[in-house]
């Protein structure tokens, strides 16, 4: 597809395709390393900012966490049977790109429609499963932004929804990146509708210790599956995709790990049912290593902070009897474990969340790759208070936005408003293959 933005700005016009993987996986990377996503979701070059002239003083940097892609760059999408990478080109130079996918998702609590049925004259309901389309990674290089390119990768991305069949397609960007919240929100009418919070602590060089009365146990994909399919009932869970047992049996879900009190271990392993009265107390989280996707970096760090941390970690090496609390060198490229399907009920729930996080603590040292394990969690569910965080390590501008593809692929019914507020003890569901 061919067509000319801007024209008055642009001497030639912009050819938007799909990824040739051989032929283009050199300009994506380069075009990767341009665009640094930070903590505060703003993009931007190095390259492009020297390349500015007439500042007589440089603008005194800011620590973030710098995010970036690495290996492959379908890695986000290419989990979904229906997924396409759309890269725009000016000539022969690529100048942006965006991903898509499209799979079923939970709709949260069902509402009733406008709609009446024929014979009985009763709102229609809903389907507890609705196609939604993800809008990921749209980069656009610093050296030809206002020009357009986004728009017209943006339109690309909807028209290749719609014809997929979607009836909503989202996107997630961060209240502070005003150029994309101008372009979804002002341009294409997306509303932004979540606010999930991204949680993160580093990983110690030593493990961390369990308390002895909480157990922790292991449920193999199978259980794991009936077990969220109690916890998370769709009707009652916005986002929790209808492929979850897939989710679970992943190769880079490293594990599903309940904590109960010493008790308790009958009722975890053999998932018998109970009555309320008898309700123990537990907590249920799976672990997703994202190392082979994702790299984070801390950039704009003062050169004490670097110094003062690498002391530390050299006083760890030397003495190591020593338990000095050392972190990794978090100023270069690290990789970082996701907490996903984090639950948990009864009076002990928090303390044996907590636990849990220690265990995920624990197994992420295993692994060098990983100097981070973060958890994406709706600001109003009560794990969040639980699940234990550095503020330099969490995020609370991300915001999701929405917006209803109809064109004859929707629902008919579908009209209700999905930005409205979450419900009442709704639960939202962070995919980490989305991550």
């Amino acid at each position: 597809m061919v067509e000319k933005v801007g024209v008055e700005r642009i001497a030639m016009p912009v050819t938007v395709r799909e990824l040739d993987m051989e032929r283009d996986l050199p300009a994506v990377e380069e075009l990767e390393r341009q665009c640094q996503v930070g903590i505060s979701g703003a993009q931007g070059s190095a390259a492009a900012d020297g390349a500015k002239k007439g500042k007589k003083k440089k603008k005194r940097e800011r620590m973030s966490l710098c995010v970036e892609q690495i290996g492959d760059p379908l890695a986000r999408v290419r989990h979904a049977p229906e997924h396409v990478m759309l890269v725009a080109e000016c000539g022969e130079k690529m100048v942006g790109v965006i991903k898509a996918c499209t799979k079923m998702v939970s709709r949260g609590s069902i509402r009733s429609s406008k709609n009446t049925s024929p014979s009985s004259g009763l709102p229609t309901q809903q389907q507890p499963y609705v196609k939604v389309a993800f809008l990921l990674g749209l980069r656009v290089s610093p050296y030809h932004r206002r020009l357009g390119i986004g728009t017209t990768l943006v339109r690309a991305a909807e028209e290749w929804s719609r014809a997929h069949g979607a009836a909503h397609a989202t996107m997630a960007t961060t209240v502070s990146n005003k150029a994309s919240l101008a372009l979804f929100a002002g341009r294409f009418g997306y509303a932004p509708f979540r606010r999930p919070v991204l949680l993160g602590r580093p990983v110690h060089a030593r493990r961390l210790p369990l308390k002895r009365h909480h157990r922790v146990f292991q449920l193999q994909p199978a259980l794991a599956a009936a077990a969220y399919a109690r916890l998370l009932p769709p009707q009652d869970t916005e986002f929790l995709p209808a492929d979850m047992p897939a989710l679970l049996a992943h190769k880079l879900t490293l594990g599903t790990f309940v904590a109960i009190e010493g008790s308790d271990h009958h009722t975890a392993t053999t998932g018998a049912a109970t009555t309320d009265a008898e309700q123990p107390s537990f907590a249920v989280l799976s672990v997703w290593d994202s190392t082979r996707s994702l790299s984070m970096r801390v950039g704009g760090a003062p050169a004490l902070l670097r110094h003062s941390l690498a002391a530390v970690r050299a006083l760890d090496r030397a003495a190591p009897w020593m338990r000095v609390p050392s972190v990794p060198d978090i100023f270069r490229p690290f990789g970082a474990y996701l907490l996903y399907g984090v639950r948990m009920s009864g009076p002990a729930g928090p303390a044996l969340l907590r636990t849990l996080c220690r265990h995920a603590h624990n197994v992420a040292r295993k692994n060098p790759a990983c100097a981070v394990v973060a958890a994406d969690l709706a600001p109003g569910d009560p794990a969040a208070a639980a699940v234990p965080s550095w503020r330099r390590f969490s995020c609370d501008e991300d915001v999701w936005c929405i917006k209803n593809l109809s064109d004859g692929n929707a629902d008919p019914s579908d009209d209700d408003d999905w930005a409205a507020p979450a419900p009442p003890g709704s639960v939202l569901f962070v995919d980490p293959r989305e991550f």
